[in-house]
């Protein structure tokens, strides 16, 4: 990254020149640094994307988990041995921070880089400190998080639906240009000339 900051300064100061050009290219090149930096990369997105998809479903399973009478720690590590992916993972650490005797916050602080799973985290967090049921909290949380994830995949669409606008109209407005008003200037003209 740092490279190609350097060689877009080095850019920057080649055309302009001078001293014009020596301050513009260490302003692009730090510039260009860090927004380059601020671009996620390929395998860090995949991996958020996959473990807020899994997120509902594990939900589901804790719930089915402690409905069957199964202790948190040890459904959140059933949970995670059944589920698998990048979300198993940072449930395996929950489980065994609970496991081991860790605070319920500090276990479920692994699972807040997670989109959404705050509040899951928030309801367990809750649960521990008042001792309420966690399964209904956890069925209600999964129904959430799909209506979520329905509602952004729809909003995403309509979204398309708007962006696509924009390269059909740059298709067809030169086609219709030239298809329908250009022949009738011409046959205008034609006739007052």
């Amino acid at each position: 990254m740092r490279l190609g900051a350097g060689l877009f300064g080095l850019a920057v100061l080649v055309v302009l020149g001078g001293w014009a050009g020596l301050l513009g290219g260490v302003v692009a090149a730090v510039a260009a640094d860090r927004g380059l930096r601020r671009i996620e990369p390929p395998a860090a997105r995949e991996r958020r994307l996959r473990e807020a998809a899994d997120l509902p479903l594990a939900a589901d399973l804790l719930a089915a988990t402690m409905r069957a009478g199964a202790p948190v720690d040890r459904s959140v590590l059933a949970v995670a041995d059944a589920l698998g992916g990048p979300l198993a993972d940072r449930l395996g650490l929950v489980g065994r921070t609970l496991l081991l005797g860790g605070r319920p916050q500090e276990a479920w602080a692994h699972l807040l880089p997670v989109p959404g799973a705050e509040r899951l985290a928030g309801a367990a967090l809750r649960s521990a400190d008042s001792g309420a049921a966690l399964a209904g909290a956890l069925t209600r949380l999964a129904d959430d998080l799909r209506a979520d994830r329905s509602t952004a995949a729809e909003a995403a669409a309509r979204r398309a639906g708007v962006l696509i606008v924009l390269p059909l109209g740059l298709c067809f407005l030169p086609a219709f240009i030239l298809a329908g008003l250009v022949p009738v200037i011409v046959a205008v003209l034609g006739d007052v000339l």
